[in-house]
């Protein structure tokens, strides 16, 4: 069958049989003990604004501001998790997820300075428990963009104080949860929080200072370190790690030396800014030379740069797309759009990368206008083994990967949605082919579990292998789901004896 995708992409065609995503028929088998799960984060699907102690994020107040996200979306009930949460639990559980990588809400713990809400505390809890008694582990993340406002009311991340705000709020988790909680995650994709929030102004807070973007950086680099030695030290035997979002970045013109550079940077300024400093207590050359050309500086003190390479267990890598990018001028149809629809003026996000656009390449393309490339997730699992995580023995793991489509439902109120299902077991087998490759990566986690509120882009765009009807928030597991599931079960992908969707 052929389903159409978005007006702005290409449709494709995916027929359900039991080799779907692999039509070569090849057998794709995952490392022993592989594991499955999903992710969400508290500010898209929770809900619950006010409720329990709850105050205000920098998300709730950049909702406020007039075109900052589309439609004039918010997320007070979003997917109404918080109180619908042993459904979305039992959910997961027919699926046969093994894991859930979900975040806390900062502001719900910590709603006010030097208070922590017990009430908070026991939701986290009360989830947490639901999980293990569905056989589900726990993989939470500290911090996933939601900010609490009067944090950000002292300065946020350009506060170098925030750190150690971040290290007694994780404190405060792990005292409740720590028993039950063995992998903890201290960042999601600092880059969106420090360049997308404070440079480009897509993001909340909605700031627009390139300086202010790289202090950002610094300060969520050094939250991370004293956050992990924090955790560390009150449990020798805890999971630590931090995900960052991650690009395999082309020239469009190969043989174009300016291209060649601007791919090369490119990758430096989006991933390596956060891996290197994490990883092997140093930022990458050319970094500070690179935000000199636009006029700004990393406020490294002395000692920071060891304290921000704090042990790690596991890297989490966040991949959807690739790109080929082009420091010339190219034809306006050959260039892709880069952020979201909305009214309130922007500024580039991208400090110090200089002139850059991203060059079509006639693939498919989600209805975020990202090209489909799965192969380039094989290529960046690779990489990020062969030259960071593999000579430190560090696995990885897949902590965000899926598609935002234009989803029909059905008269029966099925959502056959192809294009995912197709992008979910393409992105699987590039996983499979990056572990046979030698890449030690352990796990997948899927992108989302429910359509929710996504960011800038309010509730026009749906990630979710599940089905939300925000009206009456009816959940129902789209083809993607039910294909994952299949794989869970039978733990390959193609060939004789795999189940399709």
């Amino acid at each position: 069958m052929t389903v159409s995708g978005p007006t702005t992409g290409t449709s494709r065609t995916s027929p359900a049989t039991e080799t779907e995503g692999d039509p070569a028929g090849n057998r794709r088998v995952f490392p022993p003990g592989f594991l499955w799960g999903a992710a969400t984060a508290a500010f898209q699907i929770e809900g619950a604004a006010a409720e329990d102690g709850r105050t205000p994020s920098i998300w709730d107040t950049f909702c406020r501001v007039p075109g900052a996200v589309v439609g004039g979306d918010h997320g007070d009930v979003a997917c109404d998790h918080y109180h619908r949460w042993p459904e979305d639990l039992d959910l997961m559980s027919r699926l046969g997820l093994q894991a859930y990588r979900f975040s806390t809400s900062w502001p719900r713990i910590v709603p006010e300075p030097g208070r922590i809400e017990p009430r908070g505390l026991d939701f986290y809890s009360r989830l947490v428990d639901g999980l293990l008694e569905r056989n589900i582990q726990p993989w939470l993340t500290l911090y996933h963009w939601d900010l609490p406002q009067w944090l950000e009311d002292l300065g946020g991340w350009t506060n170098r104080d925030v750190a150690d705000r971040m290290t007694e709020y994780a404190l405060a988790l792990h005292d409740r949860l720590g028993d039950r909680v063995r992998h903890w995650s201290t960042l999601n994709e600092p880059w969106c929080s420090a360049f997308l929030g404070y440079s480009g102004g897509q993001h909340a807070p909605g700031r627009q200072e390139p300086q202010a973007a790289v202090s950002a950086m610094h300060h969520l680099l050094l939250a991370h370190g004293r956050t992990a030695r924090a955790l560390r030290s009150v449990d020798r035997d805890i999971t630590l790690g931090f995900t960052v979002n991650c690009t395999v970045s082309d020239a469009a013109h190969p043989w174009h030396p300016e291209d060649a550079v601007l791919a090369r940077r490119t990758e430096m300024l989006l991933q390596e800014v956060f891996l290197e400093p994490a990883l092997l207590g140093r930022y990458p050359e050319g970094a500070a030379e690179a935000y000199a050309s636009a006029g700004v500086t990393i406020p490294v003190r002395d000692g920071d740069l060891a304290e921000i390479a704090a042990p790690v267990d596991f890297v989490g890598v966040n991949y959807y797309n690739g790109g080929a990018v082009c420091a010339l001028d190219v034809p306006e149809d050959e260039a892709l759009p880069t952020q979201a629809a909305v009214t309130r003026p922007t500024s580039d996000p991208n400090v110090g990368l200089g002139s850059s656009t991203l060059v079509s390449r006639r693939l498919p393309r989600t209805a975020m206008d990202w090209e489909v490339q799965p192969d380039g997730l094989r290529r960046l699992l690779e990489y990020l083994h062969r030259e960071y995580t593999g000579p430190a023995g560090i696995p990885l793991y897949v902590t965000e990967n899926g598609a935002a489509f234009d989803d029909v439902v059905s008269p029966d109120g099925s959502v056959d949605d192809a294009e995912r299902t197709a992008y979910v077991l393409d992105h699987l087998a590039a996983v499979a082919d990056a572990a046979a490759r030698g890449a030690d990566v352990r796990g997948y986690f899927v992108w989302s579990l429910l359509d929710n509120f996504e960011w800038a882009y309010g509730y026009a765009k749906r990630f979710g292998v599940v089905h939300v009807d925000f009206a009456t928030q009816r959940r129902t597991p789209k083809r993607s789901a039910l294909a994952y599931a299949a794989v869970i079960r039978s733990g390959g992908l193609g060939g004789a004896g795999t189940v399709g969707p």
